[in-house]
């Protein structure tokens, strides 16, 4: 037995020396700095699997406790990384996870069905809500409503999630005088799991006193879209003294269906809403549902953003339907392309989203991407430089090279998929060292998570 064991740490003691050399080779033309993170990173990783490789072993000789209790205490404390295909909601302190490997090979074909999402972000994040300062269980503190509702889970997801757990509806009182140009994106969860048509909606509303506007009583000017969850039926209107001025009703939706014989099966969106002056565009994920002209009154002041719910089977039974949103971004303005990087010399936008933790581009960017390569393709002789900035979740020097390889990553984005030559981008990282906004809040953070493109 005991030359069994010695057997063991020998095996692992070579093991260990070539992945020291490997390691070493790999990272040969980084700086001095960056090769020694590298190195010490990606050995104590091959060092803790050999380990473990040695300690399985042995547990399995002797019958000891099984590792799986270590894996499973190693999951759970993984940090502030969450799900969701459409959201950012932080670099977490999962970052460095993904800095021991090279940009990641970006994902053309989730890309490309976002190939028509011609939408663009509001630049200045006004309010992000995900919910982070909330403890489960509980109504928010910047929320209004005339029903119920409490922050939860979705199983062993790090998301949280604003549950309305009664028809009415729920105000968030951070979204207030909406300027003429805005947008409002939201992840939206539904559930279907009884026999009623579910009835939900948001609203943009005109109001003398937004305190009041929590039921259709006080609303006289509003734009309203209603879905049925599981039905895909969807309709749009827009009043204006108590009058409908215009309306589109009946129409599908495939996006907001959620399918399936036992109207179990969830389906998880991302709404985005653009207003430009009198002009509205909404998306459901990469499909533009609605683009309607004329549907903000210029003579209106627009100051309350509710979402509403009708005919909900909120029973205590274990099959309750559901209706929940998170990652509420609110933001102001989009960037004109042409002139700030063309005219100005440098364009930053907030627009190009990333999974947390990773340089891998959320196909929700496509509509800024596309923006910059047009600009590039019209300004043949305009040569760029990328820098990437992360918010200050986890650490200085992992958020320093993943700020780096995200630059990198959106190169080679701009290069694979609109074919700009890369000859003309250089790139580079700042991490977390120059902060547009304060750190303390979700919407600072939000904020510093930003692309900078800068004419050289």
């Amino acid at each position: 037995m005991k030359n069994l064991i010695m057997s063991f740490m020998l095996l692992s003691i070579v093991s260990i020396g070539h992945a020291q050399e490997k390691v070493g080779k790999k990272v040969v033309n980084n700086s001095k700095e960056q090769t020694t993170n590298r190195v010490e990173q990606e050995a104590s990783e091959t060092v803790d699997k050999t380990l473990d490789k040695i300690s399985d072993g042995i547990d399995g000789l002797f019958k000891k406790k099984d590792k799986k209790e270590k894996d499973s205490k190693n999951k759970s404390g993984s940090g502030s990384d969450t799900t969701g295909e459409t959201s950012q909601p932080g670099d977490g302190v999962n970052a460095d996870k993904s800095n021991t490997r090279g940009a990641s090979a970006p994902q053309s074909q989730s890309l490309q069905m976002y190939s028509k999402f011609d939408f663009v972000p509001g630049e200045k994040v006004i309010a992000y809500e995900d919910f982070s300062e909330a403890n489960i269980g509980d109504f928010p503190l910047e929320w209004n409503t005339n029903s119920s509702a409490e922050v939860v889970r979705l199983g062993e997801e790090d998301t949280k999630w604003f549950f309305m757990s009664k028809d009415g509806f729920f105000q968030p009182m951070f979204i207030t005088d909406m300027p003429e140009n805005f947008t409002i994106e939201f992840d939206a969860f539904t559930r279907y799991r009884s026999s009623n048509i579910l009835g939900y909606q948001f609203q943009i509303t005109s109001s003398e006193n937004p305190r009041l506007e929590l039921g259709e009583e006080y609303t006289t000017n509003y734009i309203q879209l209603n879905w049925a969850a599981c039905e895909g039926s969807t309709s749009f209107y827009v009043v204006e003294n108590g009058d409908v001025v215009s309306k589109n009703e009946g129409f599908m939706v495939k996006e907001l269906a959620c399918g399936g014989d036992e109207y179990a099966n969830p389906s998880k969106v991302r709404f985005s809403i653009w207003r430009q002056k009198n002009r509205l565009r909404v998306y459901a994920n990469a499909a533009k549902i609605l683009d309607i002209p004329q549907a903000f009154n210029s003579n209106l002041n627009y100051n309350v953003f509710k979402f509403g719910t009708k005919y909900v089977n909120y029973s205590e039974t274990e099959n309750k339907d559901e209706f929940m949103v998170s990652n509420i971004r609110y933001a102001v303005g989009a960037a004109d392309t042409r002139s700030k990087l063309i005219t100005e010399g440098k364009l930053v936008t907030r627009g190009i989203l990333f999974d947390s933790g990773s340089d891998v581009i959320n196909p929700s960017s496509y509509g800024v991407l596309k923006d910059i390569a047009t600009v590039l393709k019209e300004n043949p002789e305009v040569n760029i430089k990328v820098l990437g900035h992360t918010d200050s979740d986890g650490e200085a020097d992992s958020n320093l090279i993943l700020s780096q390889k995200r630059a990198l990553a959106v190169k080679t984005m701009l290069s694979k998929e609109f074919s700009i030559v890369e000859s003309r981008m250089q790139t580079d990282g700042l991490g977390e060292s120059e902060p547009s906004d304060s750190n303390a809040t979700p919407e600072g953070k939000a904020n510093n998570r930003r692309v900078e493109f800068i004419k050289l």
